[in-house]
């Protein structure tokens, strides 16, 4: 086999031709096997490209060779040895000649960068490291890179509705806020903070145009994300979902009562035991208590317990209201229920009742438009995979990439 059959074979590599090559096994060159490559020049007399101005330059400063990288041939790691020359450019001066399979100054071929780029969205940064023998900080930039180039910015034309929610991301409650398009379960930014000023880029990006097309928000209580909302795009319509408020009840409302009664009970120790263990029975949705036995010991707690059954039954009731689809019967069922709420004299229920009051606008919002933030749960579950495949980001410009990777979206 000739040397250019050798080339056709193990690889097109634009303007080169195969000088020599040798095949180190594992143990010799390194812990594993190794391909050494020669390349050469085609012709040292035809014109190169300038990587400062890309316009043709025939004249040649020097020459001059490096190593790189390529994609493993026959389980071996592919080392190039690449003869370049540096281009007497009379507009940059002395520059290097513009390889269209290898970036200036890289140490490694395009297609090996794109190849562990691919191989970095299925599996972790080290993982990659390990298969394709390259250094970590080697692949996370070349996966950083790659995101920039392949994601770029979001599409936020034709936007009309949007959901946005908080995650944390360190210990000590530092959090970020990520927006998403529901219709097309598509991430549209990610930004560090939860404040007002910490999402107002999102809404810089939409622009004038896009913040009046703008008609519909959905998302948790966040009084910061409110008003923010509210600034920005006052004709958009603020929409609470039923996650957050029945989140937000079991936390003001069956936590509260549930306390209140063991420390009533401090005196009967195993009624106390067994209200103060009821926490996740009582959150749980009665549907998703599989166990036959944790349904019998629910039963049992409510019928003994009157302020635990009427909470309990009254936040079942409270998720009816997300049901309705025409705004005059939702607000009579808020009505009835507010009224239940008021007459159970349950005082972190009655408090919940006033406070949630002020939000019935919103909530009752959902009638026009049935948007919700569960897919922004689902996202925040994935956005913790991927911190654990990385044990974390010190990089949050990349994490954020990753988010935004993880979800382009629907293609309609």
């Amino acid at each position: 086999m000739s040397k250019d059959d050798l080339t056709r074979v193990l690889g097109t590599w634009e303007g080169y031709r195969i000088g020599a090559a040798q095949r180190f096994e594992a143990g010799t060159k390194g812990t594993r096997a190794q391909v050494w490559i020669e390349l050469k020049l085609l012709s040292s007399h035809r014109p190169g490209i300038c990587s400062g101005c890309a316009e043709q330059v025939g004249a040649v400063h020097e020459y001059e060779e490096r190593w790189v990288r390529d994609l493993p041939i026959f389980e071996a790691e592919t080392h190039l040895l690449v003869q370049q020359r540096r281009l007497a450019c009379p507009r940059c001066g002395p520059k290097v000649e513009k390889i269209a399979w290898l970036d200036r100054y890289a140490r490694h071929t395009r297609r090996l960068a794109q190849s562990a780029a691919r191989m970095c969205q299925a599996t972790t940064i080290k993982s990659t490291a390990e298969f394709y023998g390259l250094a970590r900080r080697t692949v996370k930039r070349i996966d950083k890179q790659y995101l920039k180039e392949t994601l770029g910015p979001a599409d936020l034309t034709g936007l009309e509705a949007i959901a946005m929610d908080e995650f944390s991301i360190q210990k000590g409650h530092r959090y970020a806020t990520v927006i998403v398009e529901p219709v097309r379960k598509r991430v549209l930014w990610v930004g560090r903070g939860r404040g007002c000023k910490d999402v107002r880029p999102f809404f810089e990006l939409l622009g004038e145009e896009g913040r009046k097309r703008l008609k519909a928000v959905a998302m948790d209580m966040n009084g910061a994300y409110e008003q923010e909302v509210r600034s920005q795009c006052p004709g958009a319509q603020i929409v609470y979902d039923l996650f957050h408020v029945v989140a937000k009840y079991g936390r003001e409302v069956i936590d509260r009562v549930r306390v209140d009664e063991a420390n009533r009970l401090k005196h009967d120790r195993p009624a106390r035991k067994v209200v103060k263990g009821a926490r996740w029975l009582l959150l749980r949705n009665r549907s998703n208590i599989a166990r036959k036995e944790d349904r019998v010991r629910l039963s049992e707690l409510l019928a003994a317990n009157k302020k635990l059954a009427t909470v309990y039954v009254l936040k079942d009731d409270l998720k009816h209201l997300w049901d309705y689809r025409y705004a005059g019967a939702a607000r009579r069922f808020w009505k009835q229920w507010y009224g239940r709420a008021m007459r159970s004299r349950i005082e972190p229920l009655k408090a919940f009742a006033r406070k949630l009051r002020g939000y019935l606008d919103g909530i009752v919002a959902h009638c026009r438009w049935p948007l919700h933030t569960s897919l922004l749960e689902g996202i925040n579950n994935t956005i913790k995979v991927i911190k654990r495949m990385a044990y974390g980001y010190r990089d949050e410009e990349y994490f954020f990439l990753k988010i935004r990777q993880a979800f382009p979206g629907n293609s309609t």
